[in-house]
């Protein structure tokens, strides 16, 4: 995925693959947990693609280390791939996995209250604080389905509450990462100023940070006894296909497109895949699964994606697109007005 002109073709499959495999992962995480205990999955899945995704870094010829840059992406690795994912994977032995994107994508929210050099651009604007409001709304819509749900046992019930709340807990998680991983970068890029330094490529540092969700994983299942009732022989084929779309597309093809995308295109364009994740996941929960898709859940969805609209409106009101629209509207405004 390289050259100063990409076709437009390219850019189109990059989107697909963002838009589409990402949302998917939620769903086929599900589908493998059929034969694989939580912790083992993570452990295959990113222990493979650290793997595959170092191998083709040492090809490339790229730096594979900088004790300082791997002390920061083991840091990272930590906070998204481990703790967001744990918490993910752990979860959809009984949420849906719909359910489970749904929250995922709550996530944003996080991003407005915790990113504290940003608090005074933030909370100045009242479509962010609006946005914020109402993605608290979404998440409380989802709470208070799991309350009022009848046909399961008080132990499922309570089971399910837990499990959001995990989900909330990995998405603080995830943001803290984010966060740390974006102004760490900067504090580099302002050190490089005065220092020059070679950092390493942005594929070295992701294989790093998914060497460290491997090893954690595999770690806890070791101690948690997982190992001790796995056997490869139990292994069902389709769940084998799983863990490797997972590994390969999941992993490293969504990632790799995601990176190439935001050098290529505006990313508050890319960032759009925020908006169409979760309803692929919700779709091929609904679809291809057993999994209940209740009205409040799509109800709580089309909430939190509104939220997403406008905690983001005074990025996306800069861009073409949405300048266009607002000229045509204002333009239909006078035109009625005379």
């Amino acid at each position: 995925m390289e050259g100063n002109k990409p076709s437009k073709w390219l850019i189109i499959f990059a989107y697909f693959v963002v838009y589409v495999v990402w949302g998917s992962t939620y769903f086929f995480i599900g589908k493998a947990l059929n034969s694989f205990s939580p912790f083992i999955l993570g452990s295959f899945r990113f222990i493979g693609a650290s793997l595959i995704l170092m191998t083709y870094c040492k090809l490339k010829g790229y730096k594979l280390w900088d004790k300082q840059i791997v002390k920061q992406s083991v840091f990272i690795g930590i906070m998204l791939l481990f703790i967001d994912m744990a918490g993910i994977i752990w979860t959809e032995q009984f949420l849906p996995s719909g359910l489970v994107a749904i929250m995922a994508a709550s996530a944003a929210i996080w991003f407005i209250i915790l990113d504290k050099p940003k608090w005074k651009q933030n909370f100045s604007s009242l479509s962010t604080i609006l946005g914020v409001l109402l993605g608290f709304i979404g998440v409380l819509m989802l709470f208070y389905e799991q309350v009022i749900v009848v046909d399961i046992s008080s132990e499922q019930q309570t089971l399910n509450i837990i499990g959001l709340i995990i989900l909330i807990f990995c998405s603080i998680a995830w943001t803290f990462g984010s966060l740390y991983s974006k102004y760490i970068v900067e504090a580099q890029r302002k050190k490089d100023i005065e220092k020059p330094k070679e950092d390493l490529n942005i594929m070295v540092k992701t294989a790093w940070q998914m060497i460290t969700a491997g090893v954690l994983f595999n770690t806890v299942a070791i101690f948690n006894g997982e190992y001790s009732q796995f056997s490869f022989a139990n292994i069902k084929t389709e769940d084998w296909f799983y863990m490797a779309y997972l590994t390969t597309f999941g992993s490293i093809l969504a990632f790799g497109s995601y990176v190439w995308l935001l050098q290529v295109r505006p990313s508050i364009e890319v960032s759009t895949y925020a908006y169409v994740n979760p309803i692929i996941a919700v779709a091929l929960s609904y679809f291809f699964s057993d999994d209940i898709v209740t009205s409040l859940q799509i109800y709580g969805l089309i909430v939190i994606l509104f939220s997403l609209l406008l905690m983001n409106w005074n990025l996306y009101k800069n861009t073409k697109v949405i300048q266009k629209l607002l000229n045509y509207v204002n333009n239909k405004r006078i035109t009625s007005a005379h």
